[in-house]
């Protein structure tokens, strides 16, 4: 029966959450100054929607600040709590290789980085190492938890297990990043999803709460400057980095089936892109969606970038909530 401890939540939960959004609020006005000195700006793709043009030259790569907050933070929290070295070490290999994306579009002034092969190679890679700590170090077993089943605990076999999370990280990597495409939604969807995840570890392992409290913190103090009108982008290297840590977080919950509930919104907007270049093909030349991601197909519906991001985020509450009561039951 889970007991709740006030002091103890307030040292894993509250001082965390404080503290990196603090940080991270402190770190924006330094560092977008220095993207833009840079010319760390964003290029818009020329076939996306016309109203995004004027987003051209907004710094990005700015997940670069809410990651230093989350390395800074997750490392103090590891120092009581083991749990936080798994998932640092999914959420900043993925955000090095969005780094390494978005200095390449940068340098080479172009809405393209890693070549497709490139960047799957090395999200394979990064995944693996994640793998081996998983097993080797943290000794965790292949063990799920079950939505709506009374939290029953499921032991896949290891040959199915390891392509699966192989699947539920690269599926969800991707998803956080084709999500990313309008002011504050990624990072509010993001923020959700965290929070369920930070909600669950009380009671399945809160030895995960503190590095779940470092990552809401730090979004929420990045959320200041990237909700719209954006002062920054998070580009690939932020992306890619949240998608690291929703994967590594659920794995380590033994709760990566929940992703599907809490992140419906990666699902349909990955979805989106695949049901749109299949029949693209398949039919040469005919769409299903006006334009995808998903998001793009409802601006050119003409509905507003703040009222798809709003619906986006409230969806995902609606289903973080729904998929509590399905652990909770």
């Amino acid at each position: 029966m889970y007991i709740f401890d006030l002091e103890g939540s307030i040292i894993s939960l509250v001082a965390p959450v404080v503290i990196s959004f603090a940080l991270c609020i402190f770190l924006c006005p330094l560092i977008i100054p220095l993207l833009q000195k840079f010319k760390f700006g964003q290029f818009v793709r020329d076939d996306g929607p016309e109203s995004h043009l004027k987003k051209a030259g907004t710094p990005t790569m700015g997940g670069i600040i809410f990651l230093a907050s989350i390395l800074v933070c997750g490392l103090l929290t590891a120092l009581w709590s083991k749990g936080s070295l798994p998932v640092l070490i999914l959420t900043i290999g993925f955000g090095i290789i969005g780094f390494v994306d978005d200095f390449i579009k940068i340098k080479k002034k172009r809405s393209l980085g890693l070549t497709a092969i490139q960047k799957l190679l090395l999200q394979f890679l990064v995944t693996a190492g994640f793998l081996l700590y998983y097993f080797c170090i943290s000794k965790q077993d292949t063990g799920l938890l079950i939505p709506f089943a009374g939290n029953i605990y499921f032991n896949m076999p290891l040959w199915l297990f390891i392509p699966f999370a192989f699947f539920v990280v690269l599926g969800t990597v991707n998803g956080v990043n084709l999500t990313d495409g309008m002011d504050g939604v990624a990072t509010g969807v993001t923020l959700a999803v965290t929070g369920f995840f930070l909600l669950a570890a009380h009671f399945v392992n809160p030895e995960m709460v503190p590095i779940g409290a470092v990552v809401f913190g730090s979004l929420l103090g990045f959320l200041v400057f990237n909700a719209h009108p954006a002062k920054v982008f998070m580009g690939d290297t932020g992306s890619l980095a949240l998608g690291g840590f929703v994967s590594a977080m659920a794995l380590m919950l033994h709760m990566p089936i929940y992703i599907i509930i809490v992140g419906f919104i990666y699902l349909a907007e990955a979805l989106s892109v695949i049901l749109q270049v299949t029949y693209f093909k398949a039919t040469h030349g005919k769409r299903i969606f006006r334009m995808a991601p998903l998001h793009h197909h409802f601006e050119e519906c003409g509905y507003e970038e703040t009222q798809i991001t709003t619906a986006f985020i409230v969806v995902t509450i609606v289903l973080c909530v729904l998929a509590f009561g399905a652990f909770a039951i």
